[in-house]
């Protein structure tokens, strides 16, 4: 059956609610109550609907109270509407004296060197939660908590239509459009909407940044040679664990893996609040040996990042080679059920409290990084009906709907704009790596960490809605429609607030109107969004545009293609660069760090060559460089304070070169004062030294 969707509502309103009568006909479901589902839920109550918000749990918030209080935005501008009257109550909250019972308001501030302001984006766990459980009960939505969507046959359906949805418990709610809020996407999938899992191929949507990632991913690494096996020095003895057998891939090649995941801990350094690390009952000190020889390798680095949060806490992040990302442990959660998603969370509780217990506890960790750790602990006024332990595993990513927009990289970096934004992203297209493996030279690196700056940049409501063919009265601001970059960017909490309350707001349109969510007269949501507050054009400044190195003359390899020695960082700091970013030295490890950039040449011939940095003040001004081929070797050095010759490629020499692969230029760090860079190296056939390709 295919409905008409001007009659949609119309049949949606006849059908008698399903389930219990304790269970009527809503105008809307939402099914999640994290940040974007409570959001969404309020956003409609104010519209005049009627709302029930499911949450399979017992908490309200999702990783805005769980643990997650250091808001990740990138540009604070970008949020608007609702999402951003959330951190105006946060910064009510911290009006009052009363708030601050640990610390004072004004020590807070000036240990985090941040005026005082009305609105506040770093707040404690249950304060958050608090926040969102008085705006609900103000707002009259109802909330129904402990639920979980029956995965086998859990979503009812009239042909293109939900009618309902059922439990476990065997209650159901039925409504006339739904809303998708969960990490997981359970209801969207379980709908028979399409989506992907894992980390399309740079092919798929012409990306530079998808698929594995070993060569950018250049920082969270380590910096020591640490023996991987078992018995040291024994191959045949296996792998330690944390370190991955699989074969490395090639880079930019899609596979089925999502990026690492981990509890945000609220920690404390007050006593008399200081819990102690627990140490999980499966604790194992062999799962730890890695971070053990690592510390004994020299990276005494204590491996996390706290933020500062009000009363003395933190929220707390995964920082450097081994750390709090459990790496490789999730692959099955997405699509998972129910057992099988409890059995990853408490792996990865057991691997992360074991974690901390023993970097405050080993004699093999450092002294200095263990006095550190003891003066740390979780927060015994946190999460108090968990063992002071976040409730709430920190998904960066699952399920991504198909739709009929895909935000891609294109759109990341404005190449591509959407004509009908519902809301802007702003933060840098980030994953956290993705795997621990074994290079052939017998060195452990982690592979699938990438940090790319952006402008803010629309993101289409198309890309929220499913296809029509599959669902018209459902919407997905969560789990939307994305590839695995753009959706690094993407997946922040003020930004999931906004998309929730913009889907509320084409929900309730596509009620008023009769029509399915596919039909909502774009020019109509636009005109209700921006009334009620939302920001859906960029009037900020813009990052300095990039060289493509498409549009460049000759061969060009970019960084991604070059073969790297010791620990560069990426950056994007500095605009003009080609492609997506730039790596330097950070001025550190000289005559440890290498970029090898080997082009595949077309024919033989007579070809200039040209080194493409970023030029300024901090940069050495004699870069060794040094083209290898099969004539021989030449050695130049460079000056990358020089703003002409990096702007236009300094030019190393003309060669007689091969088809083939047979040329590379090596820059180094060796002998030099100063920052070293390593942007692309460009190929240019002297007998066609044209313009560039418009």
């Amino acid at each position: 059956m295919r409905f008409v969707p001007t009659a949609l509502v119309a049949m949606l309103a006849a059908w008698p609610a399903a389930g219990r009568a304790a269970d009527p006909l809503h105008d809307l479901v939402v099914y999640g109550a994290t940040s974007g589902g409570i959001v969404a839920a309020i956003q409609a109550e104010a519209m005049g609907r009627s709302v029930v918000v499911v949450e399979p749990s017992s908490h309200l918030g999702g990783l805005t109270a769980g643990g997650l209080g250091a808001t990740d935005i990138g540009n604070k501008a970008a949020i608007g509407g609702l999402s951003r009257e959330f951190y105006r109550r946060v910064g009510r909250h911290y009006a009052d004296p009363a708030a601050w019972i640990r610390e004072r308001k004004d020590d807070y501030e000036n240990r985090r060197k941040a005026p005082g302001e009305l609105e506040m984006w770093t707040f404690e766990p249950h304060v958050a939660e608090q926040i969102y459980r008085d705006w609900l009960a103000d707002a009259g939505v109802e909330v129904v908590t402990g639920e979980r969507l029956d995965l086998d046959g859990g979503v009812v359906k009239d042909g293109v239509a939900i009618r309902s949805i059922r439990m476990e418990s065997g209650r159901t709610f039925a409504g006339r459009m739904f809303i998708d809020a969960t990490y997981e996407g359970d209801l969207m999938a379980e709908a028979g909407v399409a989506f992907h899992v894992g980390r399309e191929a740079n092919a798929t949507y012409g990306e530079t940044l998808n698929g594995i990632q070993m060569a950018r991913a250049t920082k969270h690494q380590f910096t020591h040679d640490v023996d991987p096996y078992v018995v040291p020095g024994d191959p045949t003895s296996g792998l330690l664990p944390l370190i991955s057998p699989d074969p490395i891939g090639t880079d930019g090649a899609g596979d089925a893996r999502v990026q690492a995941y981990c509890f945000r801990m609220c920690t404390t350094d007050v006593p008399e609040n200081r819990a102690d690390w627990p140490k999980p009952a499966t604790y194992d000190e062999r799962t730890y040996e890695l971070l053990l020889r690592n510390f004994e390798a020299g990276d005494h680095r204590v491996p996390w990042s706290p933020v500062l949060m009000p009363n003395r806490k933190t929220d707390t992040n995964n920082n450097f080679a081994v750390s709090t990302d459990f790496l490789g442990a999730n692959s099955d959660y997405p699509c998972g059920d129910h057992a099988t998603r409890e059995r990853i969370v408490a792996a990865h509780r057991d691997y992360q409290q074991g974690l901390m217990w023993t970097l405050a506890n080993h004699p093999r960790v450092p002294d200095e990084v263990r006095g550190h750790f003891r003066q740390w602990g979780p927060a015994r006024d946190e999460f108090t009906d968990s063992g002071h332990w976040p409730h709430q595993l920190y998904v960066r990513e699952a399920r991504r709907m198909v739709a009929d927009v895909v935000m891609t990289q294109h759109h990341c970096q404005q190449r591509d704009v959407a004509d009908d934004p519902v809301g802007l992203g702003a933060y840098n297209m980030d994953s956290h790596n993705v795997r621990r493996l074994l290079t052939p030279a017998g060195n452990v690196r982690n592979e699938g960490d990438i940090q790319i700056g952006v402008s803010p940049y629309r993101i289409s409501y198309r890309s929220i809605r499913p296809k029509r063919e599959e669902c018209v009265n459902l919407l997905v601001p969560v789990c939307l429609s994305a590839s695995h970059i753009a959706y690094g960017s993407i997946r922040m909490e003020p930004v999931f607030m906004v998309l929730g309350q913009s889907a509320a707001t084409a929900a309730c349109l596509a009620l008023e109107a009769g029509v399915a969510v596919q039909d909502v007269g774009y020019d109509r949501l636009r005109e209700r969004l921006l009334a009620d507050g939302q920001v859906l054009d960029w009037k900020g400044p813009a990052r300095r545009a990039t060289r493509e190195p498409a549009t460049m003359q000759g061969v060009v390899v970019d960084t991604p293609a070059a073969a790297l020695t010791g620990d560069w960082a990426t950056s994007h700091s500095v605009g003009g660069f080609v492609g997506d970013d730039y790596l330097h030295d950070a001025d550190e490890g000289k005559g440890l760090k290498t970029a090898t950039f080997t082009p595949t040449l077309p024919v033989a011939g007579r070809y200039e060559i040209r080194v493409h940095s970023v030029a300024s003040g901090n940069r050495s001004g004699a870069v060794p460089v040094r083209v290898r081929h099969p004539g021989g070797e030449t050695s130049v050095t460079i000056d990358q304070r020089d703003p002409q010759a990096a702007a236009a490629g300094a030019v190393i020499g003309t060669f007689d070169l091969p088809a083939g692969v047979a040329t590379s230029v090596e820059i180094s760090n060796a002998g030099t004062t100063g920052h070293v860079i390593a942007d692309a190296v460009q190929f240019i056939p002297v007998a066609s030294q044209d313009a560039e390709r418009p």
